[in-house]
């Protein structure tokens, strides 16, 4: 595998935590319109982003192989309660 597939892999492999990292904090702010977040919005993504990585990775590690939908599950639920945490501080 060259260079440039192996990137490719890995931008796939960690597109789903980017896209649910980058929209979760976004929408979170028209349903939650009362409660403050604890961080700043590129603060939350970043969170989103690192817990939601490892949840994908615990996934890849755990099953052997990418794109289990118990994985999946894994992460709307991991990123859903650390957004919860963040609104409740």
């Amino acid at each position: 595998m060259g260079f440039l597939a192996a990137i490719n892999h890995v931008l796939n492999f960690l597109a789903p935590a980017l896209w649910l990292a980058l929209l979760l904090p976004l929408f979170a702010r028209f349903v939650m319109r009362k409660r403050t977040a604890a961080r700043t919005l590129p603060g939350q993504i970043a969170l989103h982003f690192v817990v939601g990585s490892g949840v994908l990775l615990a996934g890849l590690v755990l099953f052997g192989r990418d794109g289990k939908m118990l994985t999946y599950l894994a992460l709307v639920l991991a990123l859903a309660s650390t957004q919860w945490l963040l609104a409740r501080r």
